[in-house]
């Protein structure tokens, strides 16, 4: 059944991979993204773009208006814009931590807010939030990011049982590595951020870490795929956990202790980002 849909962060990753491959299925898709010509290549595809800038409260309600008046309804929403920044909560400004809650969690907020009268009045809908392993799971560096991640998880459970009487669901998708530029800003913030304090040693082999993992994560169109099945099966699970060590990394951290996980990350971050 073609289904109207709204993807936000679709200029690149899996924001772009998941426009085209829900659009060759059939459905009718608006990527948003701040910078419209960063999505040129979507239209041949048959995509719709939309200038949107999930901080920016005037763009979402002008993006939202404009498909709901062409389209007379809105079937799925996929919040995927978000950004890494890393750094040692010591040394992250808080003025970085609070635009890094703007564009993970209070943006996604938002924009689930101007999509649901629609949802309701249609007594249908999706909403599919797109969070990551990190939501379950803390490492050195990441402090708010995956506060973020975590606002994502708990703001999407509780969501869950709000919509339950309207008809709409609300699916989770946690991603693991995923060769992205999501990576490279991460690092990048994390050396610019704590790569010459008191952090610096165990912040610059995790910048190594991080850049290893660049040529082993998994193609963004591994998550396209998983966001295609919560769209498209009729009865989706609540969550999906997908890409390179996202299932193992969470086993692992369901049988094992706080302090053992720890020890885990610490080890893994010494010793995979060792100096060439």
């Amino acid at each position: 059944m073609k289904k109207v849909i709204l993807i936000t962060g679709a200029s690149s990753g899996i924001g772009l991979s998941a426009a085209k491959l829900l659009a060759a299925e059939g459905h009718v898709v608006y990527a948003a993204a701040r910078r419209i010509e960063r999505m040129k290549e979507l239209e041949p595809a048959g995509v719709r773009l939309i200038a949107m800038d999930v901080t920016d409260d005037a763009s979402m309600i002008a993006g939202v208006k404009e498909i709901t008046d062409r389209e007379q309804r809105i079937d799925v929403l996929v919040n995927n814009a978000g950004y890494g920044s890393y750094g040692a909560l010591e040394d992250v400004p808080i003025s970085e931590a609070k635009y890094q809650f703007e564009v993970n969690i209070f943006g996604l907020a938002r924009l689930t807010q101007l999509v649901l009268p629609h949802m309701r009045a249609q007594r249908s809908g999706r909403i599919i939030n797109i969070s990551s392993i990190g939501g379950r799971i803390g490492e050195p560096h990441g402090a708010w990011y995956h506060a973020t991640k975590f606002a994502v998880e708990g703001l999407s459970d509780s969501l869950r049982m709000e919509l339950k009487e309207f008809g709409i669901d609300v699916i989770v998708i946690q991603p693991g590595a995923i060769k992205t530029e999501w990576t490279e800003i991460a690092r990048q913030n994390m050396l610019k951020t704590s790569g010459h304090t008191a952090y610096s040693e165990l912040t610059q082999a995790h910048a190594r870490m991080f850049e290893n993992a660049d040529d082993q994560g998994s193609d963004p169109i591994v998550i396209a795929k998983v966001i295609s099945k919560a769209v498209n099966r009729r009865h989706p699970c609540t969550r999906y956990a997908a890409g390179m060590g996202a299932k193992p990394i969470l086993f692992l951290r369901s049988i094992l202790s706080d302090k053992a996980f720890d020890r885990l990350v610490l080890f893994g971050i010494r010793t995979q980002g060792k100096a060439k």
